[in-house]
């Protein structure tokens, strides 16, 4: 539902540093006061108005009674052991979407952002297409889901990685992810560099090829998940009338334009793509290419038919890659007793 109070009330992070520069000229205050209101937010980690104690109290309620910083809430929030964290947003609109927070050691604090309400790719395995597609998330939503996640941060501790690999496809909605990220990437934002942030996509050749002319330095994670094209058709739809060999093709060209090796991404699903006659073919098909065979162990969904395969045969799937010269890491799971894993978000929450 939309929450009234906030409907007539402009989102501060829809407003760009030289807008809400603007707005405070307009109103024949120093320009000055802008990026003091924005390091509030992004660096002192604000929730309100109120607590910007170097405003003047008058400017603090002239502001609030303007903008609002949150233009959702946090629905449900969901620890787990290994550290992971995840959050349920409502939106104003009343939808709901899933972002994380992982831990990987002392210093790395990943956060995995979503790009869309739902999604319409319909991957086999992925527990986010089951609820459908809705919308696009705006960029200042997106940014918002940031800050929020940074929040669960103690006050020592800031963000060092992003991923868009939650709930969508960025590629099918550039025109809010690019804006949201540079928010993110600015110094005068969460300053966190281009080369700890990841774009991960379904395999959309013209997207990633989009990307390469804008010669954006993100890195690309490709989610490959079969080594040819009979099985990638049954396993993600978005293969059908493409097919793995454009799909390499585009992402030949991201290297080409911005020298960063691409990651293809693999769901390992117990013997339906994790044979060792399956990691022989993906050996051949990316042999010569610079990459990163990320390996995922399939994390289980309630709603779906797959299983993980054994430690074993991971293993001995990885072994081969590494055997025919392939770089070769394991994703380990996070966050897989609180659903916050790779393919276990949802826009409902049990």
């Amino acid at each position: 539902m939309l929450y009234l109070e906030e409907i007539f009330m402009l989102p501060i992070l829809a407003q760009s540093p030289v807008q809400l520069e603007a707005w405070f000229r307009e109103r024949g205050l120093p320009a000055y006061r802008a990026r003091q209101v924005r390091k509030w937010i992004f660096e002192r980690r604000a929730a309100g108005f109120d607590e910007m104690t170097d405003l003047p109290l008058d400017l603090r309620g002239r502001l609030a009674e303007e903008f609002s910083i949150w233009s959702g809430r946090v629905a449900a929030h969901a620890k787990s052991a290994d550290g992971a964290e995840k959050l349920l947003f409502e939106q104003a609109d009343g939808n709901r979407v899933e972002c994380v927070l992982l831990r990987d050691d002392r210093r790395h604090r990943t956060i995995c952002l979503s790009s869309q309400i739902g999604c319409a790719m319909q991957c086999a395995f992925c527990a986010t297409g089951i609820d459908g597609f809705v919308r696009n998330l705006s960029a200042e939503e997106i940014v918002e889901h940031a800050l929020q996640l940074q929040r669960l941060l103690p006050d020592d501790e800031r963000l060092s990685n992003v991923v868009v690999m939650g709930m969508g496809e960025p590629l099918l909605n550039l025109d809010g992810v690019l804006p949201a990220l540079a928010a993110i990437a600015s110094p005068e934002g969460l300053g966190i560099g281009v080369r700890r942030i990841t774009i991960s996509t379904v395999g959309l050749p013209k997207g990633i090829r989009q990307l390469a002319e804008m010669n954006c330095l993100y890195h690309l994670a490709v989610s490959l998940h079969a080594p040819n094209d009979e099985l990638r058709e049954r396993l993600v739809p978005a293969n059908r009338g493409v097919g793995i060999g454009a799909l390499l093709s585009a992402a030949d060209y991201y290297f080409e334009k911005t020298g960063r090796r691409v990651t293809y991404e693999y769901v390992l699903l117990a013997e339906i793509n994790d044979r060792p006659e399956h990691a022989r073919q993906l050996a051949e098909i990316l042999r010569g290419r610079p990459s990163l065979v990320n390996l995922i162990p399939y994390n289980p969904t309630p709603d779906l038919p797959f299983r993980t395969p054994a430690s074993a045969v991971t293993a001995q799937f990885a072994e081969i890659l590494a055997e025919n010269g392939l770089t070769t890491a394991i994703r380990y799971r996070k966050g897989d007793r609180i659903s916050a894993a790779c393919g276990q978000l949802r826009r409902s929450h049990s």
